[in-house]
């Protein structure tokens, strides 16, 4: 099976066309750029991998979750320029999940991304038709990401005031879209609907819940978590409140039937994002929400063979305004030193030193996360000694799961849990807020073969 989607296909909005494929049947997709030669957005060529000698529009498509070998991962630095295109294996060995695909082009994904070079991926299998979850017309595709626009309807994205050097260190847009459009709506039936959501921001969190008016303030209303980005939950999470930052996934299953005849808004805090208008009528909805999904065994602590302590840092000048941000204090081009074994399993404390929560993503890897817990900076960055202010903090139902990308707080230490299986090769782990990815805050690691 092939597919060939076109990057700068016009017939096509943001998001990307959705790719839906079966678990242990493998595709090839031939990835074509024909994109315009000039970028519509301002490059920063004194980031790295975005000099001026590089052409101003090309790019890298990375599966987001996908075990994938490395030729076909997206590497930073294996981008195509228009009139190229890039051939990529997918064997989709790997459960039941929401992935996603967009670009990954070094020094500009964070512009390709405002671009709309994105689109969801979902594997599907038996166990998961078993399930008898609402499906068809009655699963609903939610991509969500910011934009900001100028008063004539194109987009907007900031500039810094620094002659020569673009780059902000982020981008929070001043409207919310869903499925490109701003505060669309979505005609359903008194049943239940599987919702698959996406946070496909550049850098914004969202705090996301379901009231029956369009207010932010009013009582919530509850659904159920089925899952995380890399599969089921152990089973399904009742909640008033979903936590999605950028780049992670989330399997919904909320209930119309009590709503006949009225409407159902989509919330953050601070927004109404789209509504839901009911129909009144009455229907046979036979779609289940079983007690039990798919079995997580927790890793175990005492199979790791290393645990590596990483820092995540933001390097700011006099004015305290961000210049670079580092990855255990190492630039992209300096020598790799994460280097786990195919097949080893390894603990990653991740050590937050700055004021922003950052979502981390591996390439290639499915975890776990074990705790995520407060510490005391400034005694670290006195004697380089962890001093934790308090005990660990629970994990939300979503976190019980498998992920490939995770939420690290400020001034918290969060450790997670890899088993290193699939392919050996070069990757990459980063920062997935795509300011600061674009500004070192990515760094290169090598799973060596056993």
């Amino acid at each position: 099976m092939s597919h060939r989607p076109r990057c700068g296909d016009t017939t096509h909005r943001a998001p990307g066309p959705t790719i839906d494929v079966r678990s242990g049947e493998a595709i090839l997709v031939e990835w074509s750029n024909e994109l315009p030669n000039q970028h519509f957005l301002p490059i920063d060529h004194s980031l790295h991998g975005a000099e001026a000698d590089k052409p101003e529009v090309r790019t890298a498509v990375h599966l987001h979750g996908g075990r994938t070998g490395p030729e076909s991962d997206g590497y930073p630095e294996d981008w195509f320029v228009p009139g190229q295109t890039a051939t990529c294996y997918y064997p989709n060995q790997q459960e039941a999940a929401s992935l996603f695909y967009h670009d990954h082009a070094m020094g500009i994904t964070r512009l390709n991304a405002v671009a709309g070079l994105m689109g969801l991926y979902f594997i599907r299998d038996q166990f998961e038709d078993e399930l008898n979850l609402p499906r068809g017309p009655n699963e609903i595709q939610l991509v969500l990401f910011d934009r900001s626009f100028r008063p004539d309807g194109q987009l907007f994205y900031p500039i810094s005031t620094k002659p020569g050097a673009p780059w902000v260190s982020e981008y929070y847009g001043s409207a919310i879209l869903v499925n490109g459009k701003i505060f669309p709506f979505h005609e359903v039936e008194r049943r239940k609907y599987r919702l698959r959501l996406l946070n496909g921001s550049n850098g914004s969190f969202y705090r996301l819940s379901f009231s029956s008016d369009a207010s932010v303030s009013s009582e919530g209303l509850a659904f159920h978590q089925i899952g995380s980005e890399q599969g089921f939950l152990p089973e399904p999470a009742p909640m008033i409140l979903l936590i999605l930052g950028p780049g992670e996934r989330a399997d919904l299953i909320f209930d119309f039937a009590h709503q006949a005849g009225t409407e159902v808004f989509l919330r953050t805090e601070v927004t109404v994002v789209m509504q839901f208008r009911i129909s009144p009528g009455k229907v046979v909805d036979s779609s289940d929400l079983p007690a039990a999904l798919r079995p997580v065994p927790r890793m175990s602590e005492s199979t790791a063979v290393r645990i590596r302590e990483l820092t995540i840092a933001d390097y700011q000048n006099r004015l305290g305004r961000s210049s670079v941000m580092l990855l255990n204090g190492m630039h992209w081009d300096m020598p790799v030193t994460e280097k786990p074994v195919l097949n080893s399993t390894e603990i990653w404390s991740l050590i937050n030193l700055t004021d922003d929560s950052h979502p981390i993503h591996l390439h290639m890897v499915r975890f776990q996360i074990l705790d995520r817990r407060p510490f005391d900076l400034t005694v670290y960055q006195l004697t380089r000694k962890i001093i934790f202010t308090g005990p660990p903090g629970v994990l939300a139902p979503g976190e019980q799961g498998w992920k490939d990308t995770f939420r690290i707080d400020p001034m918290t230490v969060t450790r997670i849990i890899i088993k290193f299986e699939g392919f050996a090769g070069k990757y990459v782990w980063h920062c997935h807020m795509l300011e600061h990815e674009d500004n070192e805050m990515m760094r290169p690691y090598v799973v060596l073969p056993a």
